[in-house]
């Protein structure tokens, strides 16, 4: 008869490390960090891009007030206006807040340059359509309104014009450093 086996040893146990790695984004050091109350600039609105912002509500509340629905061209008019008055605001609301501090990955002269841009684009492009529109053939009644909108829509334009150009000092002021 054999004798039995030997039990199996048991290896000894292996130390293990007690070390712990912990890393942090800077996404979420910023925000931690900057969870402090909202500042608040009301001498933004005296600058020009602030002063640019605030113009565009008198195109569409004078088209509002009108039968636009009526007429295709002024439909157009009134989105252009309604849809770049509320980015406006709502890039009001940041800045005048200076939310945009608070979140440094996002390039805001890069938004900036392709927000007023566009807006500068499409504003053209409506208040060509709505001057081009404005006739007493179609309605009488709603001359005045119409005629009054396309001269602020032009005004509207010429400011994002400005803002644009604004932006686009400001980008390339930031891209060369």
């Amino acid at each position: 008869m054999e004798p039995p086996a030997p039990p199996p040893q048991e290896q000894p146990p292996r130390p293990r490390s007690h070390t712990v790695t912990t890393t942090s984004s800077s996404f979420t050091a910023n925000l931690s960090a900057s969870s402090s109350t909202l500042a608040y600039d009301r001498e933004f609105l005296r600058t020009p891009p602030g002063l640019l912002m605030v113009l565009g509500l008198l195109v569409w509340t004078l088209i509002a007030g009108t039968e636009y629905f009526l007429y295709p061209a002024f439909g157009w008019v009134m989105f252009v206006a309604v849809f770049y008055w509320v980015l406006t605001v709502f890039f009001l609301i940041i800045y005048m807040t200076m939310t945009y501090t608070r979140i440094p990955q996002v390039p805001w002269t890069t938004v900036g340059l392709c927000f007023n841009g566009s807006a500068f684009v499409l504003y053209l492009i409506a208040a060509i359509v709505d001057a081009s529109s404005v006739t007493k053939e179609l309605d009488s009644h709603n001359y005045n309104s119409w005629a009054a909108s396309s001269f602020f829509a032009f005004v509207v334009t010429s400011c994002y014009a400005g803002n644009t150009y604004f932006s686009f000092i400001s980008w390339r002021s930031r891209t060369l450093q």
